[in-house]
């Protein structure tokens, strides 16, 4: 968990605010029955043999850089989506799965979070590792299937190769026809898309932030 939340730390934030905060609870801990138990019963009914869950929580204020004085922060909720992003990102990177959900009892969430004023409670997390589905009730099992999303990737990428093969002479043809700010730069075919280096646009990126 700590390799997911430092993740979720290094997401970009308005003036590196960094509103977002976790409230989690692993399976047989103490904490873990009322965390399931903020959840609806849809969302307890499989959440239930997850590893842990999180709860992302935002700081709906936060101080300029220099001052004290605390202000509304307009993109709290954003700022806490990056970070849920990144999360998610990671736990797939080391085999697990994050599944964000907002089916719980958002009135009841903040004090059961003992939260303080000036938060909002986002979203629920439950993390695990992909299990069979056969231990999913009945109603769910027919909706564990993959992505339409992930399907029609796959076959986006087989139209692109199959028309890639039907024209190799325009292909081949189209050789040395780019024109690019840099020649240098296509000499060593490390461009992208604006014609510059990406270790160029990253070191840009960083003087900015």
């Amino acid at each position: 968990l700590n390799s997911l939340f430092e993740a979720a730390r290094w997401a970009p934030s308005a003036y590196n605010s960094q509103p977002w905060r976790f409230v989690y609870a692993r399976r047989g801990t103490a904490h873990w029955e009322s965390l399931l138990g903020l959840l609806n019963e849809f969302n307890q009914s499989w959440a239930r043999n997850a590893a842990a869950l999180v709860f992302v929580v935002s700081k709906q204020t936060m101080a300029l850089p220099g001052k004290t004085e605390e202000i509304p922060s307009y993109s709290h909720s954003f700022d806490a989506g990056a970070a849920w992003s990144n999360l998610a990102l990671q736990a797939v990177k080391l085999g697990w799965q994050a599944h964000g959900m907002t089916g719980f009892d958002q009135a009841r969430a903040p004090a059961e979070l003992k939260l303080p004023a000036g938060y909002r409670v986002e979203a629920a997390v439950a993390i695990g590792k992909p299990g069979d589905k056969a231990q999913l009730p009945e109603a769910l099992r027919a909706r564990e299937m993959p992505s339409q999303r992930s399907l029609a990737r796959k076959a986006l990428a087989l139209k692109q190769r199959q028309l890639a093969a039907e024209r190799p002479a325009s292909r081949t043809a189209s050789k040395g026809m780019r024109s690019v700010e840099n020649p240098k730069a296509a000499k060593s075919g490390a461009l992208n898309d604006a014609g510059a280096r990406p270790a160029m646009m990253r070191s840009k990126i960083a003087r900015q932030s």
